[in-house]
């Protein structure tokens, strides 16, 4: 990581700051772990003590809570500068250097200027890799995928063919591409697989936890729009949409042709049967089962299996827990109306 001083990052995040311009930053920690040229951040009050304890000299920090002794960048959101901080400070490290000699490339394979593959990956006929993107050891990307510019896939990653990727796209460990969506029709007792022909397109910013699958569309497309953030374990079925900003939590399930709009949030274990839609806004809680062709409306936030308004599940919660007590009263009551 190449020095950089306080003034720097100040100019960069577009911050005052006071205290000392050329201070050197080096890292990033927690206030505890913190050494002197690390950079830390305060966002409340709650943790005023531990910032003026910390070994840390510059604290990114909110115009109404300043610390003495300290240099500070004064952002209105200190942890979303602090995100910002830490990709300008620390860049990601290398998957891979250069064009390994095991890996296997087609002859119609593109690689453009910058790109670097790792040992024992696999890359057939047609494939496309745009600039200073880097496969890691032992991916496989299937004849006629698209990867763009500024990509990062870590080891293992399977591509199946056609996919499309867009520019600045992670894609962690284990997770799978493009693969058959689970499509059965059944007659006189066999089940018949209904084709799975359709597309994969992922676009601009978009990560992919690790072991996460996305299967491509049946007839249609499996899409994910731009800055689409999957965590590990995640699965979308075929023809499932999601839209811009979307966050989804690990071991979620997205069944066949559902619709989530932009900037939900699903929380983890969250089940989503077929040809749901999400509106915009929306948050599912974890472990929400939502069922088939069920609408969850703008802005609106539910819990519970079947999902259904928080304010409703937090009443209905009340009641559970009163039911012994409920019983109780029920039991003395038959009681009573047996002896009289």
């Amino acid at each position: 990581m190449a020095n950089r001083t306080a003034g720097d990052l100040a100019n960069y995040l577009g911050c005052s700051l006071q205290g000392e311009s050329g201070l050197s930053l080096k890292g990033l920690a927690s206030p505890e772990a913190a050494e002197a040229d690390d950079l830390i951040y305060l966002d409340s009050s709650r943790h005023i003590e531990r910032v003026g304890r910390s070994a840390a000299r510059c604290v990114i920090t909110s115009p109404d809570l300043i610390v003495s002794g300290k240099t500070l960048i004064l952002a209105a959101r200190p942890k979303v500068s602090f995100a910002r901080a830490a990709a300008w400070l620390v860049p990601s490290s290398p998957i891979a250097y250069g064009v390994h000699s095991t890996a296997v490339i087609a002859e119609s394979a593109h690689l453009a200027r910058g790109t670097a593959v790792g040992p024992f990956t696999v890359i057939e006929e047609g494939v496309d890799i745009g600039e200073e993107s880097q496969i890691g050891a032992y991916c496989f990307l299937g004849r006629g995928t698209r990867v763009g510019r500024n990509c990062r896939l870590y080891p293992r990653v399977t591509v199946y063919a056609g996919v499309k990727i867009d520019n600045n796209v992670v894609v962690h460990s284990g997770a799978v591409l493009g693969c058959d969506g689970f499509g059965y029709v059944t007659d006189q007792g066999k089940h018949w697989k209904f084709p799975q022909a359709g597309g994969l397109e992922i676009a601009d910013d978009v990560e992919i936890g690790a072991n996460t699958t996305v299967a491509r569309g049946s007839l249609g497309i499996t899409r994910l729009e731009s800055q689409v953030k999957l965590d590990n374990l995640v699965h979308l079925a075929h023809n499932v949409q999601v839209g811009e900003r979307t966050l989804i939590a690990a071991q979620t399930g997205i069944a066949g042709s559902s619709v989530v709009e932009s900037d939900v949030m699903i929380g983890g274990q969250v089940g989503i049967a077929d040809h749901c839609r999400l509106e915009a806004g929306c948050v599912a809680g974890a472990q929400a089962g939502i069922p088939s062709g069920k609408i969850i409306r703008r802005g609106q936030i539910v819990w519970g299996t079947p999902a259904r308004p928080l304010e409703q599940v937090k009443e209905q919660y009340a009641f559970l827990a009163r039911l012994p007590e409920l019983a109780e009263r029920v039991r003395k009551l038959e009681e009573q109306t047996r002896e009289g």
